[in-house]
């Protein structure tokens, strides 16, 4: 996505999340210039000023930049979160930050705004279907899909949490390199082919 020169409505929409209809009416009242294609309904927004509009509003420009994936790491477990953010790191196409409870992973959402926040679900300070459910009573955040990890086994506690806004579980243990296949097709993006 880094070489791209112009973004669709929605294409823009995706790399500020917000929703296209949010992009089409900034479009339409001229604080987000851009052209529409000849013969046609269709607008498009050129990179530069898709930027200058991201900036103006405060939006956080990182995925414009890098084109990297945001991903927030929540987990009590200082060596697990080490160990994700490693396995992260070597596929080579996420941006990574995280936290070790409750509190630091909502501001987290809200400041880092992640695509994608791998939760543990037993937090000291508050349990994971909570920060699920804070997650998506904030429809700014609509676009963040949750991965829960989590030792416990309860089928209606995974469903609880699906129910509260998780988008996908895995139990620990698990391997590193699952779980990074398994963001990466919550993310739709391509699998790396390891060799």
């Amino acid at each position: 996505m880094t070489t791209k020169t112009v973004f669709t409505t929605g294409e823009a929409a995706k790399i500020c999340k917000v929703s296209q209809q949010t992009i089409i009416r900034c479009f339409d009242n001229g604080s987000l210039k851009g052209f529409r294609v000849p013969g046609s309904k269709f607008r498009r927004i050129p990179r530069e000023q898709l930027y200058l509009f991201m900036k103006d509003n405060g939006i956080p420009t990182d995925a414009l930049e890098s084109g990297k994936k945001k991903l927030l790491i929540v987990d009590d477990d200082q060596d697990l979160v080490e160990l994700m953010k490693d396995g992260f790191e070597r596929d080579g196409r996420f941006d990574i930050r995280t936290a070790n409870n409750g509190f630091d992973a909502g501001m987290g959402v809200k400041e880092f705004r992640p695509d994608l926040v791998v939760l543990d679900v037993m937090l000291p300070d508050i349990n994971g279907k909570e920060v699920c459910q804070r997650v998506r009573s904030d429809p700014a955040l609509d676009m963040v899909k949750i991965l829960c990890i989590s030792g416990m086994v309860e089928h209606n506690k995974v469903d609880a949490l699906r129910a509260a806004g998780a988008n996908d579980f895995m139990q620990k243990p698990f391997a590193i390199d699952d779980l990074v296949l398994r963001s990466c097709d919550l993310l739709e993006m391509e699998r790396k082919v390891t060799n």
